[in-house]
């Protein structure tokens, strides 16, 4: 009896000691530093989303995993359309990336760019916190990579040269920059307007020189990069679409931590995430929305549609959403309407 105790308990240390033979083995296979690929950095909300998750990481992992940020799309010579395949190889080994940058990749991304899908704040929590968010993870999964959280960019609002943008037929003729996303194009073609793909670098020395008399992004960007003085006068809020963030983590990666750190590194990236949606819409939410008084304390013209003003917008573009249901996928849509239905306001 005596005999088989000392046997099993030499079969407990044997145990313990090749379960912390294979964590010390894993930790040491750890890289030194991990590349975090990001649009924009810090001070702006997503740059902030990055910063956050790092920092959180590095401080409840002990130092065990360190993350340097990479703002700009520096690591794929600031092509963002690039940055899911750069992140799905392992050129990058984390991101925070947006769902329009990563749609080509994966199409269904496509769903926060149909126009009009989301009236309010309640609306994006309903699709990104709930079954449509699930539902989209499980499809990045498949693509490639560990996503992990929500974050986000924000409505994208319209901003002109030109004149105040108040219905469809102000924007005839304008020459808008957009994003390099084919839904884009259609929404403004389908507005009159005349949209022009081309990345932001290149956008900034045009709206300085009238070659493009407009664009849209989130307003956070406005003032962070005072695009009045590049002759934006005119700002319309009309909330056409938003543009939730991912934190995910390239699947070598992520296969190579402890389970323990993996752990933490999924609760860190969600309590980002918290935050940054807080910082991204600080200035919005607030009964008397003070962004939008910044702005207009810049000169700036500011215009928020009225209901009726912004239901001309949405019909104008309704040939799109169709158009785009069944490339997004029927049954998704459905889903993310059924969401927004029942949202709490």
């Amino acid at each position: 009896m005596k005999f088989r105790r000392t046997l099993l308990g030499l079969a407990a240390v044997a145990t313990a000691l090749a379960s912390f033979s294979g964590s010390a083995l894993a930790q040491a296979n750890y890289k030194a530093e991990y590349k975090m690929s990001l649009v924009l950095g810090p001070p702006t909300p997503w740059g902030m989303a990055g910063k956050l998750w790092a920092d959180m990481v590095k401080e409840r992992t002990q130092g065990r995993i360190n993350i340097k940020l990479y703002p700009g799309v520096s690591l794929i010579q600031g092509d963002q359309t690039r940055e899911f395949s750069a992140l799905r190889q392992g050129v990058i080994d984390m991101a925070v990336g947006s769902t329009i940058n990563w749609s080509p990749q994966v199409k269904e991304l496509n769903l926060f760019s149909l126009p009009f899908l989301m009236p309010d704040y309640a609306a994006i929590d309903a699709l990104t916190q709930g079954e449509v968010g699930k539902a989209l993870f499980e499809r990045l999964d498949k693509a490639g990579v560990v996503p992990l959280a929500w974050g986000e960019n924000g409505y994208r609002e319209v901003t002109n040269s030109k004149r105040p943008i108040k219905s469809p037929a102000d924007m005839k003729g304008m020459k808008l920059r957009v994003v390099g996303s084919p839904i884009y194009s259609d929404m403004f073609s389908a507005l009159g307007a005349n949209p022009t793909q081309m990345s932001w670098a290149d956008a900034q020395p045009a709206l300085a020189s009238g070659a493009v008399d407009g664009q849209e992004n989130p307003l956070f960007l406005f003032t962070v990069l005072k695009m009045h003085n590049v002759g934006q006068k005119y700002v319309t809020t009309w909330g056409y679409v938003a543009d939730p963030l991912v934190f995910v983590v390239n699947k070598e990666i992520w296969n190579s931590w402890t389970p323990a750190d993996q752990a933490i590194v999924r609760q860190a990236a969600i309590d980002a995430g918290k935050e940054e949606i807080a910082l991204a819409r600080k200035g919005l939410v607030e009964a008397d929305k003070p962004l939008l008084k910044e702005i207009a304390g810049m000169g700036v013209t500011v215009t928020q549609l009225t209901p009726a003003e912004r239901e001309a917008f949405v019909k104008a573009t309704r040939p799109v959403y169709d158009k785009w249901k069944p490339q997004i996928g029927n049954k998704l849509v459905d889903l993310a309407e059924k969401s927004i239905a029942a949202r709490k306001k």
